[in-house]
């Protein structure tokens, strides 16, 4: 067993079995992660980029540049995380999110010491930035806070994951409603700076109640004690490296389900206020559209995190493109009533099914001895696809004149994807 420094928790001793405590940080961990998500950063967008005095392009530009410099090392992240474990890996990780958002905070300042007027400056600095926050933010913290739970659960992997995607869903639907009211109330400096604490406090409970996985205690999965272990069914488990996990139909095919959630969800966001005022709608109306889709996603994952023991998760991958679909046609039809309800009904179900897909399908198909490996490198694909949706967004929207373009580069990716997952089964690897 492994000395715990500098905390004062002993998972062995707790009255229950601390996977439930473990549930309920890894649950915070990704919603601290929201400052670093497109979620938290779209709210800033208009007063950021006026402020550094730079066009909706070139912040679109810097934020796909720095989002894709985070994407290499995302994956390296995902193999500390099988090394160094969550505690240490999400601990750093909040730390320095938050020192990013410090700097953040002052980014006005420190282009204004500047005596050249070029627009160049605040583009570098918020490439430098945007890397920080995305790398640390949408890519360490979630990853790692993520993975501990799945680590932690196996046959009640989806029903602990159905409570974790409503209390994240709720939060990330709320965030940028809060967000707005604070920058409203005290400026998007304070705002960030508000941020940054919180991310300090929060990397101090990491190393108090993080921990990384159950058998560093003497505990398995879903609660059983050593003693209780040797009496249970033995569960036979095959653990796929990721060279093997690349080897498969499946890991393809849902990693790229998940990167089209991530591009549309991403640039969908990022741009949400500009999407909807360009069909004559508010900004009240454009946050406004996070709640529905929440409740969609909420009962989406709900349903299909109680079911994933039972279901085939091919049949989620076939709702997943349905869904896609939906919204796209949505965005293309975005000025007739019908659209709208589209775009709340698809990005609700395909949110819904992203939630139990990217956590408990890698464990479920591949293993958990992999596990940092494998999801760091599906993270990498997501914080790719994350960086180009915002400056294809703008481009379309600033060249083209209307960001319903983008729905036919969408559209054309899920019948890709619809005939990759045609022959689509669950890989088998013989044990060792």
């Amino acid at each position: 067993m492994k000395p715990n420094k500098y905390s004062f928790v002993k998972p062995e001793k707790w009255p229950f079995f601390y996977g439930y405590v473990i549930l309920i940080f890894g649950s915070i961990g990704v919603l601290f992660s929201i400052p670093g998500q497109t979620v938290g950063v779209s709210v800033f967008t208009d007063p950021v980029k006026d402020a550094l005095g730079l066009t909706r392009n070139e912040f679109s530009n810097a934020y796909m540049i720095g989002t894709l410099i985070s994407a290499f090392f995302v994956t390296k992240a995902g193999f500390l995380f099988d090394k160094l474990g969550a505690r240490i890996v999400a601990f750093f990780a909040a730390f320095f999110l938050g020192v990013s958002l410090i700097i953040f905070s002052y980014s006005e300042l420190i282009v204004t010491s500047f005596t050249s007027k070029s627009w160049g400056i605040p583009f570098v600095l918020l490439c430098f930035l945007f890397f920080l926050i995305r790398f640390c933010g949408q890519g360490v913290l979630t990853m790692s806070s993520r993975n501990m739970v799945m680590m932690w659960f196996d046959k009640n992997r989806g029903k602990v994951n159905a409570v974790s995607s409503i209390s994240i869903s709720l939060g990330f639907s709320a965030a940028p409603i809060f967000l707005d009211y604070l920058i409203r109330n005290n400026g998007w400096q304070l705002t960030w700076q508000l941020l940054a604490i919180s991310l300090f406090i929060f990397a101090f409970l990491i190393l108090q109640f993080f921990r990384n996985k159950p058998e560093d205690f003497g505990l398995v999965p879903d609660g059983y004690s050593a003693k209780a272990k040797k009496k249970s069914p033995k569960i036979e488990t095959i653990d796929f490296t990721l060279t093997e996990a690349k080897k498969t139909r499946a890991f393809w095919m849902f990693g790229l389900a998940l990167t089209f959630s991530s591009f549309f969800i991403t640039g969908f966001t990022f741009h949400v206020v500009s999407i909807f005022e360009s069909v004559s709608l508010s900004k009240s109306d454009a946050i406004a559209i996070f709640f529905p889709i929440s409740i969609i996603s909420i009962s989406t994952s709900t349903v299909a995190n109680i079911l994933s023991d039972y279901v085939a998760h091919k049949y989620y991958l076939y709702v997943m493109i349905i869904g896609g679909f939906t919204a796209s046609f949505g965005l293309l039809f975005l000025e007739d009533d019908f659209g709208m309800y589209l775009i709340l009904l698809g990005l609700g179900i395909y949110s819904g099914l992203f939630a139990v897909v990217n956590a408990v399908t890698w464990p479920r198909y591949f293993g958990r001895k992999f596990l940092g490996a494998i999801t760091g490198k599906v993270a990498s694909f997501l914080v790719v696809a994350s960086a180009i949706a915002p400056s294809l967004f703008s481009y379309c929207y600033t060249k083209l004149g209307s960001y319903t373009y983008i729905s036919y580069v969408l559209i054309t990716f899920l019948l890709f994807l619809t005939l990759g997952s045609l022959r689509l089964e669950k890989p088998k690897k013989e044990p060792n």
